[in-house]
């Protein structure tokens, strides 16, 4: 075995044992269980809603939401051909340690009182939130780098998350509940400008051939069904109170249904193909449930789901026929998985329909009852923001979260980009490597038979 394959797997190796041991000792030093599952030192600061452990919690929601990062993302990545199952098992690698280190970095922010951190099962639903962006990041990345730098990624870009969340929702009074800036957009771009960092021109001219099989398909539809299960209850999971509920959800399922629909009007006429391909109506559920993470709690009403859910359809087929190859270009920005089409541009149109909401958002409009304005809006409700003022804020946050993802990923993308970290791949014996082959369009879903490049970073 040559000594770079050794040293690689050492590295991986000594740094998953010291990630845990740290992880343990914090642990043991500062983080408790609740007393009571009512417990919720956020529920003081302004809007920081989703925080809040609510005495209504029911652990089933706390299952949802971890089987849909845990599957409905995890499949997601594993269409990579002959390593989709690496790649499935790089995911839950990632979940395994975000979930740990999102506990500790969002305690330490909102739960932290008398020197420890208390958490109880919404503090998972919560770490599962900033795992679904990460999972998201990691898709731009995906199949060029090593697993050490995946986890090295996965420190920065949690604790990056959590710092863009607390400036949005604790800071400046957000309403995003269901994260189409906070999960969706920051993750898009975060893993975008890493892609962008780590791009190497003379990699793109390496060529493998690759096989052919149906399982990337049998992958999709897999991943595509527990979206649809458990993305409502996603959306859902973060809403302040029981009473907001059933509008996201149902927000969430109208928007799913449309967004599908609209990759069945558009791709037969972009592309030759006489049938969709699974990863295609994979990437319109996707694109439906990213608008309607800020919008999903708020009075959009049901044609307004479905028309925000038909134009995020628009955006994949649109995005891999059109943007994807002018990202990779003109901007050298790879992009593995297609994250711009189906988290970015989605995110960002769904914080645009939220800011249009949070405008028109009155106590005549929820029903002529402040309780129900207050439920989503507090700050207006209580009359320190006026819904104007309120909407200015959602629009701000848009830029913030741009920023902060370029910048952080600027900044991660460098460290990975050390020489110590970099691991050519053992191409005697591709199976055992710590890398995985991706097509040079990344996740083009018109070249399913196409000789695809094998793109790393040495």
């Amino acid at each position: 075995m040559p000594e770079d394959t050794i040293a690689s797997r050492l590295r991986l190796s000594g740094l998953c044992f010291f990630l845990q041991i740290l992880t343990i000792i914090l642990f043991a030093a500062f983080v408790r269980y609740s007393p009571e599952s009512s417990f919720g030192p956020c529920s003081q600061q302004l809007n920081c809603s989703w925080k809040n452990q609510d005495s209504g919690f029911q652990h089933p929601r706390l299952r949802d939401v971890h089987l849909q990062v845990l599957l409905g993302f995890g499949l997601l990545v594993a269409f990579l051909g002959r390593y989709g199952p690496g790649s499935v098992a790089i995911s839950i690698l990632v979940v395994a340690f975000a979930v740990q280190w999102a506990v500790l970095i969002q305690g330490f922010l909102y739960s932290f009182l008398n020197g420890k951190i208390y958490v109880g099962a919404q503090s998972m639903v919560s770490a599962d939130f900033c795992t679904a962006a990460v999972l998201i990041s990691t898709g731009a990345v995906l199949g060029r780098v090593n697993p050490v730098q995946m986890l090295l990624l996965t420190l920065l870009g949690v604790t990056l998350f959590t710092l863009n969340e607390y400036i949005l929702l604790s800071l400046m009074g957000v309403s995003d509940s269901g994260g189409s800036l906070t999960v969706h957009t920051f993750g898009a771009y975060f893993g975008l400008m890493v892609s962008r960092i780590l791009h190497q021109t003379h990699m793109d001219k390496r060529k493998e051939q690759r096989d052919t099989g149906h399982q990337p398909d049998v992958f999709a539809v897999v991943g595509t069904v527990y979206l649809w299960i458990f993305w409502p209850s996603f959306t859902s999971a973060t809403t302040v109170h029981n009473n907001a509920e059933p509008w996201a959800m149902l927000n969430t399922y109208f928007s799913l249904a449309a967004s599908t629909l609209a990759t069945f009007v558009l791709s037969p006429v972009l592309y030759e193909e006489s049938t969709l391909r699974m990863v295609q109506i994979q990437d319109a559920t996707l694109a439906g449930a990213a608008v309607m993470g800020m919008a999903g709690e708020m009075l959009v009403t049901p044609f307004g789901a479905l028309t925000a859910g038909f134009l995020a359809g628009l955006i994949p087929p649109l995005g891999f026929r059109f943007l994807t190859p002018a990202l990779h270009s003109r901007l050298k920005t790879q992009d593995s998985c297609g994250i711009h089409n189906v988290h970015g541009l989605p995110g960002i149109l769904g914080a645009l329909l939220g800011t249009l909401l949070t405008a028109l958002a009155t106590a005549d409009a929820y029903g002529g009852r402040g309780e129900e304005l207050e439920l989503v809006f507090p700050l207006v409700a209580q009359g320190s923001r006026t819904a104007i003022d309120q909407a200015l804020y959602q629009l701000c946050a848009l830029p913030v979260t741009l920023l902060l993802a370029t910048l952080g990923g600027c900044l991660t993308g460098t460290v990975l980009k050390m020489k110590g970290l970099r691991s050519p791949p053992d191409t005697r014996n591709l199976e055992n490597t710590v890398l995985r082959e991706v097509a040079e369009e990344g996740c083009d879903r018109r070249a399913s038979r196409k000789e695809p490049s094998t793109s790393t970073l040495v």
